[in-house]
């Protein structure tokens, strides 16, 4: 986000807390589509049955893949948290990585708490921010070991200081120090490989345990090119995609998805066709990895670069040996929105009519959700063509179409008209609707133009890199998405430094090599609040066999955000859902200091534990010695305005 969400409710604390307010967010509490659950069969990743009809589901004691397992169901089978009892919920362990005392201010001003833990080999592992790997005991939160790759901190990364997770490897043919290994990726382009037990480097892997990126070209600084996501294993392969600064320039790094040899680090012969920051997913059996690949560079003129620039904006499944294209389909047609493809794809078995079916789920920007099949990529649910608005500057090549799958409806909504305009007083709501009038705005797929669009969903959702989560027992995927909207201006470049002296607090992007530079920032009141109404962050659950939205409610509060004032207007999220086979969805992402449990029937909030910060990351769970944990990062966010944390913090019924 290119503006820190703390700075939305900056001098509007003394109007918040007047009355209007209260009555506003009261009225505005989110409500659920529908409470009616189409029960179904179900089949995991890996083709085992799941229970149903009142059946025991037999509990799950890892969580040895970063979306649960290969395919990102972010499932766990562990039962023993309910509705019935998860109110008793304690804080069980907390582990602090220290990075609050030993980092520099200005490293934890651009960092970001994302990290999923995975369990493997008896440790819990995750990385820090900073690319710190780390290995914890799963029941008390002791320290195993602990490795630090010393990453510049000085760098400016393109995406914050991050790292979303590690993966593991386990070689069946060899014994002893790096038979079991821990893969990770590094803010600044490498790819390292550790000793599971003991975190030493694995010696025999690229040049002394790490392989570094290439990423074509002289980098403009340092953290414009870097790796943000887990690498993928996947038989004896590791892939990995990378993360490149948008609208920085036309000609930017490569950033084709790399694959190496697990054991060695040495590359095939042939690498992937597209960028893709956001994690993968892998479909074991079927030998495959997919990619959901970005937007073509620059991010919002596509004028140089015409046609529907084939793989940008796309589901794309790769043969993991050869890198070579098993299929792809096309999400977003010559991407001008930087609505690139930002989460795992969900590799999903769904039933109709009493029938298995494998599928890709993918969750979108734009707030859509697209069910391909798993072995062709051709729609499960009707994908259709629909014309789209065509106002574009000179230069443009748009699209006259964009895909739209019939159903599910969006998630969020896509366009405010100016009698919508949300403002907590009459001068501010209609500062807003006189914004929202000025600009173009024609629902999605609007062009950026020199006079002005609104964007909604944002560039940081609907969906984002937190993906979704499934329970196949019951076909439903559980996803959380963003709702505000963005001012996106189109500045030519002999236009540019008269624009910046004017909007000296406004971040212009360069776009060199392009006739246009990028203006974009939140559309916000006087008082710093969204002029697009609320609620601001939604979650909700889809039959996705059907295509039917089962429930729909607001997430987040404005407590952290407003002086303690908690109103239930939402906030953006950042970071996913899973859900457990008690019947329970658990999640974080929003911008108060809160781990959610919410009714996988019907939406309702369960209970929610007191974090040190925003947990702007995916939980996890597992049963560890007969004890179900679920444990979530709570690292805040600096570009959401949640403060810098270092904590890992575990949840459990009490200890009998």
């Amino acid at each position: 986000m290119p503006r820190a969400w703390s700075q939305i409710v900056k001098g509007a604390l003394a109007g918040i807390v007047i009355v209007i307010v209260i009555v506003i967010g009261l009225a505005l509490l989110g409500g659920s589509v529908s409470e009616i659950i189409f029960g179904a069969h179900g089949l995991d990743i890996n083709g085992r049955a799941l229970a149903h009809g009142g059946a025991t589901i037999q509990p799950d004691h890892g969580w040895s893949f970063y979306g649960g397992d290969a395919g990102g169901q972010r499932f766990s089978r562990a039962s023993q948290i309910t509705p019935a009892n998860v109110t008793q919920l304690e804080p069980a362990w907390i582990y602090s990585t220290g990075d609050i005392g030993t980092k520099p201010n200005a490293a934890l001003s651009r960092s970001a708490g994302e990290t999923t833990p995975i369990l493997v080999h008896g440790n819990l592992v995750f990385c820090s921010p900073f690319n710190e790997v780390i290995a914890i005991n799963p029941g008390t939160g002791a320290q195993v070991w602990r490795y630090d790759p010393a990453i510049d901190l000085q760098q400016r990364p393109a995406n914050q200081f991050i790292c979303r997770g590690v993966a593991a490897f386990q070689d069946t043919t060899a014994q002893g120090h790096c038979a079991a290994r821990i893969l990770t990726a590094t803010n600044d382009g490498r790819l390292i490989a550790l000793d599971a037990k003991s975190g030493k480097l694995c010696d025999g892997f690229g040049e002394s345990g790490q392989v570094t990126l290439n990423p074509g070209m002289p980098l403009l600084w340092p953290g414009e090119f870097q790796l943000t996501s887990p690498p993928v294993v996947i038989n004896d392969t590791v892939v990995v995609g990378s993360a490149i600064s948008d609208n920085a320039r036309v000609q930017a790094p490569s950033g084709v998805v790399r694959a190496y040899d697990v054991r060695t680090g040495a590359p095939p012969p042939v690498e992937g066709h597209a960028n893709a920051w956001a994690p993968m997913a892998a479909d074991l059996k079927r030998g495959l990895v997919f990619i959901p690949t970005s937007s073509p560079s620059p991010d919002f003129y596509g004028g140089l670069r015409p046609g529907d620039n084939r793989y940008a904006n796309s589901v794309v499944a790769l043969h993991a040996e050869s890198g070579k294209v098993a299929w792809s389909y096309q999400l977003v047609h010559h991407d001008i929105w930087d609505f690139d493809t930002p989460s795992q794809p969900g590799l999903y078995t769904i039933w109709r009519d009493g029938a298995p079916i494998d599928v890709v789920a993918q969750t979108t920007k734009m707030g859509l959700v697209f069910i391909l099949d798993r072995d062709t990529g051709e729609p499960i649910i009707p994908i259709e063509e629909r014309p789209v608005p065509q106002q574009a500057v000179t230069g443009e090549a748009l699209s006259a179409t964009q895909p739209f799958p019939i159903r599910p409806p969006a998630l969020v909504p896509d366009r405010t008209d100016a009698a919508e305009a949300f403002g907590i007083t009459w001068f501010d709501k209609q500062a807003c609707a006189q914004a929202i009038e000025s600009l173009d705005g024609d629902g999605l797929y609007t062009p950026p133009t020199e006079k002005g669009t609104l964007m909604r969903p944002f560039t940081g959702g609907g969906a984002n890199w937190g993906g979704s989560a499934f329970d196949a027992s019951k076909n439903l995927l559980v996803v959380n998405m963003s709702n505000i909207g963005h001012l996106i201006q189109l500045i030519p470049q002999d236009q540019v430094q008269t624009v910046t002296e004017t909007l000296h607090q406004t971040a212009i992007s360069p776009q060199t090599g392009a006739p246009f530079a990028l203006r974009r920032e939140l559309l916000l009141s006087p008082l710093g609040l969204p002029c697009t109404p609320p609620p601001w962050g939604i979650i909700a659950a889809v039959d996705i066999a059907q295509g039917k939205i089962i429930w729909r409610k607001t997430l987040g509060t404005t407590q952290d955000l407003a002086g303690g004032l908690a109103l239930s207007l939402g906030t953006p999220t950042f970071g996913g859902p899973i859900i457990t086979a008690g019947g329970i969805v658990f999640i974080a992402s929003t911008l108060d200091y809160y781990l959610r449990a919410i009714d996988l029937d019907t939406g309702d909030e369960l209970w929610r534990g007191r974090l040190p910060t925003s947990g702007t990351a995916t939980p996890m769970s597992y049963e560890w010695q007969g004890r179900q944990y679920v444990v979530i990062s709570a690292g805040g966010n600096s570009n959401a305005g949640a403060p810098a944390g270092d904590s890992l913090v575990a949840f459990a019924l009490p200890d009998a």
